[in-house]
């Protein structure tokens, strides 16, 4: 059925019947000892007795198959070097204690996943749950999972090695090649072309495949398209059109595309067929390494990652973060884990410890790239990446990608198909932009009235401010004024507590939620309509991704900004940005002067850019001149 944690941790990787064969040798020298000499006849009927012991053993449910038998116990005193007796597998989700800060957490009912789901390799805190989460998968219903026969100790273990072995394929391709689908192969240059123009899709690079239209288009082995229709993937978005086919043909992608339009899925897939491909070539060696800068976006990404893999042979993930305990991810990395998720700061930590190696990994993704190679991620980044094997793919995506960045991104990939969907770098389309022109010690009280207008206010609100202090303080001001369930989360808040307010925020227990940056990057919060920038973000970059929680998955938003002269160095970017969105901007900031003598310069710095003309013999003379007149 499935084995507890702690059974796994304590025990070798063999079946309980050698287990249960140790402890019976361990009697018969114990009798050996208390009774002298021992006939060969007494002890062949000693191991026939332990022999149907066995056999009672294996016979039994799944809980009997995991506890041993209570005549052991009282013939075998434990010491410190022996093994710990292990407790029998709990039937309901009642008996099971709900999990600390760091532990897994049982998918039907949030206890402590003290097991891991055999069929599906998801956390569960008993067989009631398993009942429940199998017939939920349409794997299995109800009492058969309490009758089921465990006849051999070694189930769990065996379908996986021999997974392993054949390169984890079950009914799937053992090696999946991606291959262009009648349809798409049958549409002309000019539909082509049409479709791209019409989803706003541009590429750049040498033989780019075409689109797809449907998933079906990409021959994905049936449990994987399953898994698709049941987490909702019904019809692919563009950046996922686009990007899928090229992941799958194995080329190396450089992909920006609007907040909230799908580039986990488009990378996802890729990452998936490309693990379900190759075999584990060792325990702590992974076929697949996504890289995220941060903890709750990691957590949202091997989510979405689960729900993928679901019923597909030795497919784990791990998760690698930083403010949760490091021993349990420690642990998962002895299962012969295929997908790595994690967090530059604890991949290092766990690298350093030589608790896993990057040299068997056959494709890279680093999302929010722009992000992760700022001075702040860069050397890390680059640092892991070292480690990695120079023949493997990857993957950058982002929905913002600077110059700076893409020249420093163009680094890491080899013979890259560029991909933009929509315009690049700016706000998502489906979001309503308002910018308010607010000064500081107005600012609380513009917000209370947002929060009382019925025309703007849709619970849940996100509320973006500068500082962690300012968080804590807006968030009591906004619950005392308008009673509204209110709760603030930043960087300080342990990462039980931050994970605690993202799932309440997602099942829309709290009204109005006031955070720092960590919920402005790829996080879906797919029911917020409403977000408010309390503080303008540094940059435009900033900006685009803040608003972007509004409008995910093609819904409709509204993003409220507050700003004034505190932000006059972002005025020019500012107009630049949102104007061309039809957003109506404050006269205040039109008629500012920061922005005059901004607009100034850059139409300096336009004028001097073309005057840099290549010197030819036809226009050398002409140049001369006009340095001369320059310099009088």
């Amino acid at each position: 059925m499935f084995m507890p944690r702690a059974l796994k941790v304590k025990r070798p990787t063999e079946g309980s019947n050698t287990a249960l064969k140790k402890k019976s040798k361990v009697d018969e020298e114990e009798k050996n000892d208390e009774s002298g000499t021992v006939t060969p006849a007494q002890k062949e009927e000693a191991h026939e007795d332990n022999k149907t012991q066995n056999e009672t053993l294996q016979t039994g449910g799944d809980s009997a198959a995991l506890t041993e038998s209570p005549r052991q116990e009282e013939t075998h005193e434990p010491s410190s070097g022996d093994e710990e007796e292990v407790e029998p597998v709990k039937s309901f989700k009642k008996s099971q204690r709900w999990p600390e800060p760091g532990e897994p957490i049982c998918v039907m009912c949030g206890r402590y996943g003290e097991y891991i789901c055999d069929s599906t390799d998801n956390d569960v805190c008993s067989l009631e749950c398993k009942a429940s989460h199998l017939a939920q998968m349409g794997m299995g219903i109800g009492a058969d999972v309490f009758n089921r026969k465990d006849t051999n100790g070694d189930e769990r273990i065996q379908p996986q090695q021999a997974a392993v072995e054949t390169g984890g394929a079950d009914e799937l391709k053992t090696h999946y090649v991606y291959r262009e689908d009648r349809f798409i192969s049958g549409l002309t240059d000019e539909q082509v072309q049409r479709i791209k123009q019409e989803l706003g899709i541009e590429t750049q690079g040498r033989d780019v495949s075409r689109p797809i239209v449907e998933f079906e288009h990409c021959g994905f082995p049936a449990t994987l398209h399953g898994n698709l229709k049941k987490a909702n993937y019904k019809a692919p978005t563009p950046v996922q059109m686009q990007m899928v086919p090229i992941g799958l043909s194995g080329r190396d992608v450089i992909a920006s595309a609007d907040t909230g339009s799908g580039k986990t899925v488009a990378f996802l897939l890729p990452v998936v067929v490309r693990a379900l491909e190759r075999p584990v070539h060792s325990v702590r060696s992974p076929v697949a390494l996504i890289l995220t800068p941060t903890r709750e976006l990691a957590i949202q990404i091997e989510k979405q990652a689960k729900e993928l893999v679901m019923g597909l042979p030795n497919m784990r993930t791990a998760l690698l973060v930083g403010g949760m305990p490091l021993p349990p991810q420690l642990h998962r990395l002895k299962s012969s884990i295929k997908i790595v998720i994690a967090t530059p700061g604890r991949l290092l930590e766990i690298l350093k410890q030589k608790a896993l190696q990057l040299d068997q990994v056959k494709v890279v993704v680093v999302d929010e790239v722009d992000t992760m190679l700022k001075m702040g991620f860069q050397q890390q980044v680059l640092e892991v990446l070292d480690q990695v094997s120079g023949e493997h793919q990857t993957l950058l995506a982002s929905a913002t990608i600077p110059t700076g960045t893409e020249e420093l991104a163009a680094r890491l990939v080899r013979d890259p198909v560029r991909i933009a969907i929509g315009e690049k770098n700016q706000p998502c389309a489906n979001i309503r932009q308002i910018l308010l022109w607010v000064e500081e010690p107005s600012k609380k009280k513009k917000l209370f009235e947002i929060l009382n207008d019925s025309k703007l206010y849709q619970p849940p609100v996100v509320v973006f401010v500068d500082c962690k202090l300012g968080a804590d303080l807006l968030c009591e001001a906004v619950a005392k004024v308008t009673g509204f369930n209110t709760v603030a989360i930043h960087s300080d808040k342990t990462q039980w507590e931050r994970n605690r307010i993202l799932r309440g925020l997602l099942d829309g227990d709290f009204e109005v939620v006031i955070s720092t940056g960590v919920l402005g990057r790829g996080l879906d919060l797919v029911n917020v309509r409403l977000v408010v920038n309390f503080d303008m973000p540094n940059t435009m970059d900033e900006y685009v991704h803040q608003v972007g929680r509004a409008g995910r998955l093609g819904h409709r938003g509204t993003a409220i900004t507050f700003i004034n002269n505190n932000n006059k160095r972002l005025f020019l970017d500012v107009v630049n940005r949102v104007k061309p969105t039809g957003s109506i901007l404050p006269p205040q900031l039109l008629n500012s002067p920061h922005l005059h003598e901004q607009q100034r310069r850059d139409r300096q710095k336009a004028k001097l850019e073309s005057e840099d003309t290549l010197v030819t013999k036809n226009n050398l003379i002409d140049i001369i001149r006009k340095h001369d007149r320059c310099k009088k």
